[in-house]
């Protein structure tokens, strides 16, 4: 089992996201006051804390939402799941996922200039909502479906 470690939000497509302690999601729509929410396939995003651990070594000073991530997870392997695969959230939040990675914005974003790579294109995960409700910090997030043993 894992656990939501940071929840971000952005106003615009294409900027940082913003690290908030709780959020709202919302059935076939995504986080509440979100940019990327809407009637579409990606709209949740999910990184892997320990992923960005790994360019932290890199970038000492990088905050949670450079890469434009709303949810950062830590204890679930995310490299291994597959789109149609579902993710539960304490409180019944239901995410399936719809994406892996994307080409980052303009064809390189701040962070693969500073180090020469980027994650999200490999590691992103995105996902759209099922069932919505409250999420926290803290929440654990476990792998409804999928044979990932």
């Amino acid at each position: 089992m894992g656990f939501i470690e940071a929840i971000c939000i952005s106003a615009e497509k294409g900027t940082v996201k913003n690290a908030v302690e709780s959020a709202t999601l919302k059935d076939a729509w995504g986080i509440d006051g979100d940019a990327h929410a809407g009637e579409w396939h990606r709209q949740v995003s999910l990184l892997a804390g320990e992923s960005i651990d790994m360019v932290r070594e890199k970038l000492p000073d990088l905050a949670f939402g450079m890469f434009g991530e709303n949810l950062v997870t830590r204890g679930i392997e995310l490299l291994g799941l597959s789109a149609g695969d579902l993710l539960e959230i304490d409180g019944g939040v239901l995410l399936e996922v719809t994406q892996i990675g994307k080409a980052c914005h303009n064809g390189g974003c701040p962070i693969k200039t500073a180090t020469g790579d980027c994650i999200m294109p490999r590691e992103g995960i995105f996902c759209r909502v099922i069932s919505g409700g409250h999420v926290a910090r803290g929440a654990s997030i476990i792998l409804l479906s999928g044979d990932k043993g």
